[in-house]
């Protein structure tokens, strides 16, 4: 059964794609294209609603992370998905120390956090691994080579 809005949590309501491309790009003081740039290159995988795209308070934090990283540090895309390559998803999600001492991913760092936890991760959330900024990164990486 699905939960009514006013019944979710303050976290859950930070996942909820409400926000058009057009809407985002206002926000954080970039254009539509530079959004679909990052799309493009993996950082970043937004809802869609038939062809248009949405975005989650979450989605605009990360796109906001994302923007600074490039257009202030002067990381190119390039160097940024490089840096996901070596962070662990702990790190980028800020699991709390409870769920993290559950995770196996957290527990077996020899394995990437998605082939230990995919099946855990559907029956929280059936994309949560596949919208992770990680598992993007490293999926971009592969269809390139």
């Amino acid at each position: 059964m699905k939960k009514k809005f006013t019944e979710l949590s303050e976290e859950e309501k930070k996942n909820i794609p409400l926000y058009s491309i057009g809407v985002v790009a206002e926000l954080i003081g970039t254009s539509d294209q530079i959004i679909r740039i990052y799309e493009k290159h993996g950082l970043i995988k937004p809802a869609r609603r038939n062809k248009n795209r949405f975005y989650s308070e979450n989605d605009i934090k990360w796109l906001r992370c994302l923007r600074n990283l490039i257009h202030n540090k002067k990381f190119g895309i390039e160097g940024v998905k490089k840096l996901l390559n070596y962070a662990p998803c702990w790190e980028i999600t800020n699991c709390t120390d409870g769920k993290r001492n559950r995770c196996s991913a957290y527990r077996d760092r020899t394995k990437l956090c998605w082939e230990l936890n995919m099946a855990v991760c559907r029956k929280e959330s059936p994309a949560k691994c596949e919208g992770c900024v990680v598992f993007l990164s490293r999926i971009v990486k592969q269809k390139a080579t």
